[in-house]
């Protein structure tokens, strides 16, 4: 699939809602942003659950194309330390493959501000269903 064609899987979804910008998928790496903005708690913080929500769609888009055409994935866990919070910006992500198997696949997921810190590292493996042929 071509970048452009990503954008049109989250049409009218949470991805869509939440500002989900994405730069790279590959099955090794995938890359996005979404803005702090509207995605906040109450006290003006990037939220915790956006956190997971970038992490797990970084992890997952990148799945799916380990999965390869015809295959689907599916996130089954997810784990995620907040180290520091984020007021303004933009909060990036970076999902990195630490295995790919035969039905499973595990991703680290960094996300940083925009100068670079740190602001949590996530953990999130996906159900690899591969197309029969």
């Amino acid at each position: 699939m071509e970048l452009s064609d990503w954008g049109r899987l989250a049409d009218g979804g949470l991805d869509e809602k939440m500002g989900l910008e994405l730069f790279e998928v590959t099955a090794e790496r995938a890359r996005g942003r979404m803005p702090v903005r509207g995605n906040t708690q109450p006290f003006g913080l990037w939220h915790g659950g956006a956190s997971c929500v970038l992490a797990e769609s970084l992890a997952s888009l990148a799945a799916v194309v380990a999965a390869g055409e015809g295959g689907a994935a599916y996130g089954v866990d997810i784990n995620a330390t907040h180290h520091a919070p984020a007021r303004t910006g933009w909060v990036n992500g970076e999902a990195h493959a630490l295995r790919i198997g035969g039905t499973l696949g595990t991703w680290e997921v960094v996300l940083t501000d925009d100068g670079g810190r740190r602001l949590c590292t996530a953990r999130v493996t996906c159900a690899l269903k591969r197309a029969r042929r």
